[in-house]
């Protein structure tokens, strides 16, 4: 009895293993169900670009084959008029000749003949002599002799067909996600990935996708050659899934594994690495509005991006945020400013939360924080102010002009203010004048609100001029400009 259970045991334990391959098996051929109609819908794509093109350029030569035509047909009636107009000229001058011989020949005075017969016979074999040989004929054809050779180009249409893939050329594997480089930073999230060590299958790019935080569908985010990117403006304390996959010519992988990634929540500084992978099925995906998808940013390296996408030769290393909670329970982002992006002229302390500059032109420096949702402040205090310098703040693109005055560019919306007063400034447009400047000592607030797309600025607690800018839409770095007159 003991001995059959232990029989039928091991019979079972080997069809569960063929049940579960069978279960992997389904999801792979589900899996290509989905990434079959995928390829159809880009295939179809292709092809249809590929005869708009032949149309486009059969087009374009037949219009330069016209023009061919209509030269000639110009050139045509060219000759033939010219040819009318000497000929009826000619005939003109020859009908006037035999009208003036007949009134000759009329007269009765054999005298006055004799004196003008021998011009006058001269002169009409003479002009009978000037409508010699061809000068009756015309001299252009009717015909166009011209004849398109369409068959080579007609055979070459009937002949349009696909060419099969070579099986020696078969579509990269799945990618790996590189666990020991993916982390965070702020509302930041860093991906690295590469091909399976054994893999010989060349790869020519790249798909990373994130879904929207809220469980969401996928959209992409990054395609290139880099294997690894950085996605910035995420909510802060929020999670999002990612994955990538390979392709090259004869189509695209299937996806790497699903990776969960945690945006920064606690109040640590220590760099942290993300506690991949998580199962997909067990995180659990906080409730949240999705993140822009409307960000106006350029990439550091070749590839379409829909958010900042920036590489590096070195393995890069976040750390968790400096984000804590206060009294309302609402989240606080800290951030300090960020050598990196700063002119070189710019002069940092106080672990990057000072700066000043050693040039007396205006030169920009950034937060290391960009923002594209919700609400959000903050104050610079000014802690030095000579010889009433005009330094400016604001907001501004990651690409923001870094050798002049905050707003003389589109990247930049900010406030420049002296001892006396202020004035605001996006793309080298100065509007409001507002009585009221800044001393050292003072405290510039900035109100960024991105649910009502509009920007504020406020000098020691009082709102300085009205609503300065709305309309904003993107992503948002905090930005000063200054002199070496002034630290903040």
């Amino acid at each position: 009895f003991f001995s059959l259970q232990s029989q039928l045991s091991q019979a079972l334990n080997g069809l569960s293993d063929r049940a579960k391959e069978a279960k992997e098996f389904l999801v792979q051929l589900r899996n290509m169900v989905q990434q079959i109609q995928e390829n159809s819908v880009e295939f179809e794509a292709c092809l249809v670009a590929q005869c708009d093109a032949l149309i486009d350029a059969l087009n374009r030569r037949k219009a330069q084959l016209l023009a061919r035509v209509n030269k000639e047909h110009e050139h045509k009636l060219k000759v033939v008029r010219d040819q009318i107009s000497h000929c009826t000229v000619k005939l003109r001058q020859t009908t006037g000749l035999m009208e003036y011989c007949l009134e000759v020949i009329k007269e009765n005075d054999p005298s006055g003949f004799l004196q003008i017969s021998d011009a006058l016979i001269r002169r009409v074999h003479l002009t009978e002599d000037q409508w010699g040989k061809g000068t009756l004929t015309p001299r252009m054809t009717t015909d166009f002799d011209l004849n398109l050779d369409n068959a080579p180009l007609l055979q070459s249409i009937h002949q349009l067909d696909f060419v099969q893939m070579k099986v020696s050329s078969p579509v990269p594997a799945p990618p790996i996600l590189q666990l020991e480089e993916c982390c965070t930073h702020n509302n930041s999230a860093t991906l690295s990935w590469k091909q399976p060590p054994l893999s010989t299958v060349q790869v020519e790019g790249y798909i990373l996708e994130l879904d929207d935080g809220n469980g969401g569908q996928f959209r992409e985010v990054y395609v290139g050659k880099e294997t690894m990117c950085t996605v910035d403006g995420l909510h802060f304390n929020s999670t999002y899934s990612a994955r990538v996959k390979a392709f090259n010519k004869t189509g695209v992988s299937p996806y790497s594994k699903t990776l969960v990634l945690q945006t920064s929540e606690d109040t640590q500084s220590e760099e942290q690495t993300l506690p991949f992978p998580v199962p997909l099925e067990r995180s659990q995906l906080r409730r949240m509005s999705p993140f822009s998808s409307t960000l106006n940013l350029q990439p550091s390296f070749p590839g379409r991006s829909y958010f900042e996408l920036r590489s590096s030769a070195h393995q890069l290393s976040l750390h968790s945020s400096l984000q804590s909670l206060n009294s309302a329970g609402e989240p606080i982002a800290w951030f300090s400013f960020d050598p990196s992006s700063a002119h070189a002229d710019i002069i940092f302390s106080n672990d990057n939360l000072t700066v000043t500059c050693n040039s007396y032109d205006d030169r920009v420096v950034l937060g290391k924080t960009g923002f594209s949702k919700g609400l959000h402040y903050w104050e610079l205090s000014i802690d030095r102010y000579d010889n009433h310098p005009d330094p400016a703040f604001g907001v501004a693109r990651i690409d923001v002009l870094k050798d002049a005055m905050l707003g003389k560019d589109d990247k930049a919306w900010a406030m420049y203010v002296d001892n006396n007063r202020s004035w605001f400034m996006h793309n080298n447009s100065h509007t409001n004048r507002t009585e009221g400047g800044i001393t050292k000592g003072a405290t510039v607030g900035v109100l960024l609100d991105l649910t009502r797309r509009t920007l504020t600025f406020s000098i020691n607690e009082d709102q300085q001029g009205p609503v300065a800018f709305e309309n904003l839409e993107g992503l948002f770095f905090p930005a000063v400009s200054l002199n070496r007159n002034v630290q903040v």
